[in-house]
């Protein structure tokens, strides 16, 4: 892919940045929410806890993830970092994408779930799911924002056969 100019490079990394920062912090909204509902007092609270799940799963957790999962693509393959030359980049790709995945098909379900308990005016069933999931992302998003900024672990062995073909 061609190299991106400057100014939309930049500006698709800002994107990238709140899109991912904004993720990290609707998996911390949504485990406070699974929380708070897991404990309610009542089951209208705790109705009113899982319809809110909903709304940020209906609007924002797909939009959300498959944004950062794109223009993190997009940033990789347009900048001398690359998509698989850089291990951190690499395990970045990877677990955006199983995490994009977990979101879309295991907390949607779960929500889902929650809500047909709530409209049906049933007690909502098993909620482990409705706080692990989001536990497990806020884990993984953190340690992706982590990655992000120390850029460890080096090159990739493609990343050192182009480094190599570069240099020769």
């Amino acid at each position: 892919m061609q190299q991106l100019t400057r100014p939309v490079r930049r500006g698709l990394l800002v994107v990238h940045v709140v899109v991912s920062v904004g993720w990290l912090g609707l998996s911390l909204g949504m485990l406070a929410l699974g929380i708070t509902g897991a404990v309610a007092d009542s089951a209208e609270e705790a109705g009113a806890m899982y319809r809110s799940m909903n709304v940020l799963g209906d609007w924002l957790l797909i939009p959300i993830s498959l944004l950062a999962l794109a223009s993190g693509i997009v940033l990789s393959l347009g900048t001398p970092w690359g998509l698989a030359r850089h291990r951190w980049v690499y395990v970045k790709f990877w677990l955006t994408l199983v995490t994009t995945g977990a979101t879309a098909f295991a907390l949607r379900a779960s929500i889902d779930a929650a809500m047909a308990d709530v409209v049906a005016g049933r007690a909502v069933g098993a909620t482990t799911d409705l706080i692990v999931a989001p536990s497990v992302s806020l884990g993984v998003y953190t340690f992706l924002t982590a990655i992000s900024v120390t850029k460890p672990w080096g090159l990739t062995a493609r990343g050192r056969r182009l480094r190599a073909i570069k240099h020769r």
